[in-house]
């Protein structure tokens, strides 16, 4: 039986994601920001939907990931779950809301899980978030972590840059993983790391990692959205693959209906909606 037919009424849990890593089986994640397309990712199978801080760039036309608020990303994620039955739905935790202190962090947490409506939360960074992680954990949020690349650390790193290329630094992420995994998170993201480091830290810890630009040995893989599907202005990584070009079709679409208005092709006659011409003749008099 395929990997959806024996789970095609199951509902992804953090324990589903977790047992995927045993059986050897690839993890699927991809991000959403609103009711069409958590639905359309949900719908064709998808395991983790992402309510990414990236739709402060691709939705909310922001720089960067850091403008975006804990606020904001409430209204996307309540948002995602109305359109998302059965993948798993995890939050991203924006820039500030966990950077203050444990006890802001878990407020934002619960925020995110009672009023969002996520099962899960992500936080950036490696070590030391750790004992946040277990304060986390403790009070029954479960996290996921991400370590690599991380976009609100744009400023400490000077710019999106591939991490763990040097001897030290490699042996930083392979020491991050391994102390997270034991804070308690059930998954790590993997961004901008290279394939065999990617590769030594999928085989070090026992909990799923899923990569963004970190090669194929990681136990699944995410994008963003609106890479996968054409529709992002401005710079792509190169580790995108582009499946569709929507923005052109979208582009042609609206261009063709500007053109139908102009020259009075659209509405065609056959489309609107008649009155009787006694009607009409008892309206002119």
């Amino acid at each position: 039986m395929s990997h959806f037919g024996a789970e095609t009424l199951r509902k992804i849990t953090v324990q589903v994601i977790q047992s995927r890593k045993q059986k050897g089986e690839k993890i699927t994640a991809l991000t959403a920001y609103d009711y069409p397309s958590a639905r359309l990712v949900d719908e064709a199978g998808v395991d983790i939907i992402l309510v990414g801080d990236s739709l402060s760039s691709v939705v909310l036309g922001y720089e960067n990931t850091l403008s975006v608020t804990l606020d904001d990303m409430l209204v996307f994620a309540r948002a995602v779950c109305r359109g998302s039955k059965k993948a798993l739905v995890v939050g991203d935790m924006p820039f500030g809301s966990y950077h203050i202190n444990e006890e802001r962090a878990l407020e934002s947490a619960v925020r995110y899980i009672k009023e969002g409506g996520v099962e899960a939360v992500k936080i950036e960074g490696g070590r030391t978030r750790a004992l946040l992680v277990e304060r986390l954990v403790e009070n029954e949020i479960p996290v996921m972590g991400h370590i690599g690349l991380t976009p609100q650390s744009l400023h400490k790193m000077g710019g999106y840059k591939v991490q763990g290329k040097t001897l030290n630094s490699a042996q930083n992420l392979i020491d991050d993983a391994v102390t997270l995994e034991h804070a308690g998170v059930f998954s790590l993201v993997l961004e901008g790391i290279p394939d065999e480091i990617a590769r030594l830290i999928t085989e070090r810890v026992s909990i799923p990692t899923i990569g963004i630009g970190a090669g194929t040995y990681c136990d699944g893989q995410i994008l963003v959205y609106s890479d996968l599907l054409g529709l992002t202005f401005g710079h792509q990584p190169k580790f995108v693959r582009k499946y569709a070009d929507l923005k052109t079709t979208i582009n042609q679409a609206l261009t063709k209906y500007v053109s139908d208005v102009q020259s009075g092709n659209f509405p065609a006659d056959t489309e609107s909606y008649h009155m009787s011409m006694e009607i009409v003749t008892k309206l002119k008099r």
